[in-house]
């Protein structure tokens, strides 16, 4: 409320560049934005033009059809009676069965309609009203408003004694609709679905709301213009208010709808006089900045002191799978491990290290074996020897013995 402008200017609707005076800003244009409210008012609202529908309670099952029983090689669903047509023995009464009765049948005593709280309807009411004074808003919900001299747009009590359309659409223009009207008949869509042969076959967008005090015309003017509706002061309704639920609409007061608006909603500090009982909705904060109220010196200073994170520790890696650690542990292992890879591929220079050193042992160990290993000094031989010399030992002890057993 404390950023709400103090007074609304009213245009001439003949020449919206004169001034024809200003009006006090009505408090309930100030009320809190409570779009959850909105919503569900809206939600339950649209609900009570609901008709009912059903199908007929015989559907399915206005036939004489008994089962063929056992015996027969068919399932024992209930058949229609009769011969010499189609019909005769066809499955019947099973909602799988064609022309049979549906699987939980509609009916007409369903809930159809919603009752909502009086107080709550008023409320969602004086939110709509109040966001449309709201350029930003009135903006996000799709309306053109680049041309309009402000918002709330009000024009004196002159509007309302238009009785031809064309009139009534060049007032619009020169208050800067014209970009609005064209949005409107830019949008007409045909409309998806069966409703394009019910009687509704196109939709198109929302235009401004007039809300006039008395209809010396006006109605019928603004009648047949594309997305343009006009309805009184004393019977502002959500649905037109607030299309979808989704408030912002642009409305347009004429000067006595404008004034009548703190006689219906009363103020802050009265009731309201036109309707029993109600007194306009209040912000639950005075200030809603919660970030200045959160760092004020007057909260921060009981605050308790803000809590320092837990200390932590690295995980224990494993050097063996980690090689980043074991490249730490054993410098130089990452540069090794690389040129052992290296050393098996072909084309690399560390391969042709390997193999010179491979074929220079090579060299070395026939080089060696050619000096220290020839004729009876080779392996083989040697080890022949040794065996040889254990044969003897032992042939010799055998015939010792043999001539021991002689004697």
């Amino acid at each position: 409320m404390a950023t709400a402008r103090p007074v609304v200017s009213v245009y001439n609707y003949e020449n919206p560049s004169e001034k024809a005076g200003t009006l006090p800003m009505p408090e309930v244009l100030t009320s809190p934005l409570r779009p959850d409210l909105v919503r569900e008012v809206h939600k339950n609202m649209s609900k009570n033009t609901r008709q009912a529908y059903a199908v007929k309670q015989k559907a399915g099952y206005d036939t004489a059809a008994e089962s063929w029983g056992t015996g027969r090689a068919v399932a024992r669903i209930p058949r229609a009676p009769g011969g010499g047509t189609h019909r005769a023995g066809q499955a019947t009464f099973g909602n799988q069965a064609r022309g049979g009765g549906m699987y939980n049948p509609t009916t007409v005593w369903r809930r159809w309609h919603r009752r909502v709280n009086v107080t709550q309807k008023r409320h969602a009411v004086a939110t709509a009203l109040a966001a449309s004074t709201l350029p930003p808003l009135v903006m996000a919900r799709g309306h053109r408003i680049g041309e309009v001299a402000e918002l709330p747009l009000v024009v004196s009590d002159g509007l309302e004694s238009v009785k031809k359309t064309k009139e009534a659409i060049e007032a619009l223009k020169k208050l800067g609709c014209a970009q609005e009207l064209q949005k409107v008949i830019d949008s007409k869509k045909i409309r998806a679905g069966q409703g394009k042969a019910r009687n509704r076959r196109y939709r198109m967008r929302c235009g401004p709301l007039v809300i006039y005090n008395e209809d010396n015309g006006i109605t019928r003017a603004m009648r047949n213009i594309p997305g343009v509706e006009a309805t009184s002061v004393d019977n502002l309704n959500l649905l037109r208010l607030a299309p979808g639920g989704h408030f912002g609409r642009f409305l347009i007061f004429t000067e006595g709808a404008f004034k009548k608006l703190t006689e219906i909603y009363g103020t802050s500090a009265e009731a309201a006089p036109l309707k029993k009982g109600y007194h306009m909705p209040r912000a639950a904060m005075e200030n809603a900045d919660l970030a200045r109220i959160i760092n004020s010196t007057e909260v921060q200073s009981v605050l308790k002191a803000k809590l320092e994170a837990p200390k932590t520790h690295e995980p224990k890696r494993n050097a063996l799978k980690n090689k980043a650690v074991m490249d730490g542990l054993n410098p130089g292992a990452l540069k090794r491990k690389a040129a052992l890879q290296k050393s098996s591929e072909k084309g690399t220079s560390e391969f042709k290290a390997v193999q010179d050193k491979k074929k220079a042992r090579q060299a070395e160990s026939k080089e060696h074996n050619k000096k220290h290993k020839k004729g009876d000094a080779t392996f083989y031989k040697t080890l022949m020897k040794a065996f040889e010399a254990k044969a003897a030992e032992a042939a010799a002890k055998k015939e010792e013995e043999g001539a021991e057993e002689d004697e």
